[in-house]
C-alpha cells in the first residue's frame, strides 16, 4: 500500500514557475515508477509526466516538452514536478500515482497506476 500526498501547487501568472512535490509513505518507493496527470475542469484526465524505477527514464506530455521537470529523491520517499514557462491552459488539478510497472507504454498511461493522491490545484492567470 502506497498513500501519497500533493503539494506545492497555488495561482501564478503566465510564464511563472511552480514546484509540484508528492511525499510517498512506505519503504518501497524506489520500487516505483512515479507519475503526474493533471485533469482541468470538463477534461478527462491526462498524463503530464513520468519516471521509472528501474533506469530512471522520464517521458513528458509534448505540450509540456521543454517546460516541466520530473525528478525524485528516494532518500525522501518524494518525487517533484518543476513547471516552467507556465501558461493559462496548464490550469488543472494536478495528481501523482505511483505504479510497480516500469516500461514507457505502462506508465505514460492513467489506467496502469495503482496508488493516487489527492490533488493540487494549479491556477495560471493571463
Amino acid at each position: 500500500q502506497v498513500q501519497l500526498v500533493e503539494s506545492g501547487g497555488g495561482l501564478v501568472h503566465s510564464g511563472g514557475s511552480l514546484r509540484l512535490s508528492c511525499a510517498a509513505s512506505g519503504r518501497t518507493f524506489s520500487s516505483y515508477s512515479m507519475g503526474w496527470f493533471r485533469q482541468a475542469p470538463g477534461k478527462d484526465r491526462e498524463f503530464v509526466a513520468a519516471i521509472s524505477w528501474r533506469d530512471g527514464n522520464t517521458y513528458c506530455e509534448d505540450s509540456v516538452k521543454g517546460r516541466f521537470t520530473i525528478s525524485r529523491d528516494n532518500a525522501k520517499n518524494t518525487v517533484f514536478l518543476q513547471m516552467n514557462g507556465l501558461k493559462p491552459e496548464d490550469t488543472a488539478v494536478y495528481y501523482c500515482a505511483a505504479t510497480s510497472l516500469n516500461s514507457r507504454s505502462a506508465i505514460t498511461a492513467g489506467p496502469r497506476y495503482a496508488y493516487w493522491g489527492q490533488g493540487t490545484q494549479v491556477t495560471v492567470s493571463s
